[in-house]
């Protein structure tokens, strides 16, 4: 949080003025930069860096009210032996957990070998859907093979890991 107030007290002093002048001197090894607001006060650069973190909190704010949470039937699915280039298929079960409906925004894999497929539309609290996958082993992929399967959505955690294993032969 303090480095947003930071950055943005930065970035202000930066654009305050469009005849903004910096002057940067190295001496004995230490760089030092000074940089002029042009007309703005002081209280006005104050003012502009509380609005900015007031519109930031709000920001947040609105984002906390739409987080849900979820869980899944299980984080990994072993296929066990399979035949090279063959489709393997997998689903993993989704369930919302939380209030809010829950968007899966991205579902993606590690390889292009794996296609995952994610739910179009909203999960309604207490509902569930599925992460349909399919692995499709490429000629050069042979022995253990391990993918990772990464989830997008509108959880306090934005990202979720599953993954798959494969015994190519």
């Amino acid at each position: 949080m303090i480095r947003t107030y930071f950055t943005i007290g930065a970035l202000l002093l930066l654009s305050a003025c469009g005849n903004n002048t910096s002057e940067i001197k190295v001496q004995d090894g230490s760089v030092s930069s000074a940089i002029s607001a042009g007309s703005k006060t002081d209280k006005e650069l104050q003012e502009s860096i509380a609005k900015i973190a007031e519109d930031d909190y709000l920001k947040r704010k609105n984002e906390r009210k739409n987080i849900t949470t979820l869980s899944f039937d299980k984080l990994n699915h072993d296929f066990g032996d399979v035949i090279s280039q063959k489709e393997n298929r997998t689903e993993f079960v989704v369930t919302n957990t939380g209030d809010n409906p829950l968007v899966i925004s991205k579902v993606s894999a590690s390889c292009g070998c794996t296609m995952p497929q994610k739910p179009e539309k909203p999960i309604l609290p207490g509902q569930t859907d599925i992460i349909a996958v399919v692995f499709k082993s490429k000629p050069s992929q042979k022995n253990e093979i391990k993918k990772t399967i990464t989830v997008t959505a509108n959880t306090a955690e934005k990202i979720h890991k599953l993954e798959i294993r494969a015994f190519v032969k």
